[in-house]
């Protein structure tokens, strides 16, 4: 999870994620290559002692600094192309689960079970917290899953707009009233991530935290068989 002074993206926790850190620091640096060249040749223009009184035309320059940026873009825009075509990818899951959106707080659903199993996911106020947990980020029911295991989450509201949204596993997915939105992703490593809702809905929009938390299938089936 971001802690303070971190300036850099969260660890990624899933391919996902880890694709759109690549492109990140793919873009960064290409950024960065043009601000140092422009920095530098209007840095050059102020100490330039030389001037042409009978400069009317540079077509030479203008081919250049129209292609030369069409090149740029080529190398920008195809590999954001290939990672919305994956991010747009879903895959056969073997898990599906579906978020529903309150004024404040989460509610989910296993699908896939003989006995559905329904919760809902509230803060821990502050005073009920203790000094291991995480202030304000913290739940009294988290998500569940197995580590490797390709997951659906399927996301609705029932009062106002509200956005599902775990950093760590790169989704983001907007929860709107009367439409299901899908997403999918896939936990690589096991741990406790944590997300909020993303988008304002409300007076208590900051207290409506996600926190999901992945597991060895042994003891995700554990905690199936202890509903």
């Amino acid at each position: 999870m971001a802690t303070w002074t971190q300036l850099n993206l969260q660890n990624a926790a899933s391919p996902l994620m880890e694709q759109l850190i690549f492109f990140h620091d793919h873009t960064l640096l290409i950024l960065s290559m043009i601000t140092i060249m422009v920095s530098y040749i209007m840095i050059s223009l102020f100490f330039n002692n030389f001037t042409n009184r009978f400069l009317l035309e540079g077509q030479l320059i203008e081919i250049v600094w129209t292609i030369l940026p069409a090149i740029i873009l080529i190398f920008i825009a195809l590999p954001s192309l290939r990672l919305l075509y994956l991010l747009d990818d879903t895959m056969n899951p073997l898990i599906s689960i579906k978020s529903i959106g309150h004024q404040w707080y989460w509610s989910y659903e296993y699908m896939d079970f003989k006995n559905k199993i329904e919760f809902d996911s509230y803060m821990i106020p502050t005073s009920d917290s203790t000094s291991s947990m995480f202030r304000l980020l913290e739940v009294d029911n988290r998500i569940v899953l197995p580590i490797n295991t390709q997951t659906r989450i399927l996301i609705t509201a029932a009062d106002v707009i509200h956005s599902w949204t775990i950093p760590a596993l790169g989704i983001k997915i907007d929860a709107t009233p009367g439409r299901l939105n899908q997403g999918s992703f896939f936990i690589n490593r096991p741990g406790v991530y944590y997300g909020q809702c993303s988008e304002i809905c409300g007076t208590n929009h900051s207290f409506m935290p996600i926190v999901i938390e992945s597991t060895t299938l042994n003891s995700f089936i554990n905690w199936i068989k202890s509903f």
